[in-house]
């Protein structure tokens, strides 16, 4: 029988190494954030969002956002991150969220010009599915590789934070430049929630 290999301050070193960029990587892959969504404008709008940062089978950070919202109307709402993380009033959160050399955040241009000046919209980065309200509840699971929460060019946890903007109507998602105009991404402001990082 063969004896076992003697352990040597090397393979102690080396050992001890691999076991830190194992922890570093899952600690790294465990970045959370949060967000309790009020109504712009009616109190009965209430719910809770959260998100967590994993990383994919080939390293691309992937954001999974799971939002439960009540007092809605029924229907789908078109649901995005916004650019800024302020809610007082809704407005102050700005455009969808969509660092970029472009600077265009608002697909839903104020006149009924089409095409707007806007044509990245449905693909914002902060650009997220519907939810869908029945009986005066709805939840939405969405998993996305567009933003990040850690730190980087796709954060939305950057200095001037985000929100999320939960809107009156669907987003028909508007994909086509004659479709990009007035209300194509949900029209008005049903509720906002500024999006904070988990400690």
């Amino acid at each position: 029988m063969k004896s076992a290999l003697p352990v040597t301050a090397a393979s102690r070193i080396a050992l001890c190494l691999l076991l830190s960029l194992a922890a570093s990587a899952a600690a790294a892959e465990d970045v959370r954030a949060s967000a309790e969504i009020t109504g712009c404008n009616d109190p009965k709008i209430h719910g809770t969002a959260t998100l967590e940062e994993v990383s994919s089978d080939e390293g691309i950070r992937e954001v999974r956002v799971h939002m439960k919202l009540t007092g809605l109307t029924n229907g789908k709402h078109a649901v995005h991150i916004h650019e800024k993380g302020a809610c007082e009033p809704c407005d102050a959160a700005g455009g969808h969220h969509d660092p970029g050399p472009f600077g265009h955040t608002a697909p839903d241009t104020t006149s009924e010009q089409a095409p707007a000046n806007d044509v990245n919209h449905p693909f914002h980065m902060g650009d997220l599915v519907n939810i869908e309200i029945q009986d005066g509840k709805g939840e939405m699971q969405h998993v996305t590789s567009r933003i990040t929460l850690s730190p980087g060019r796709l954060s939305i946890l950057d200095e001037d934070g985000s929100a999320f903007i939960v809107h009156a109507a669907a987003d028909a998602y508007c994909d086509q430049e004659t479709e990009l105009k007035k209300g194509c991404a949900g029209g008005a402001r049903d509720a906002c929630g500024v999006i904070r990082a988990e400690q």
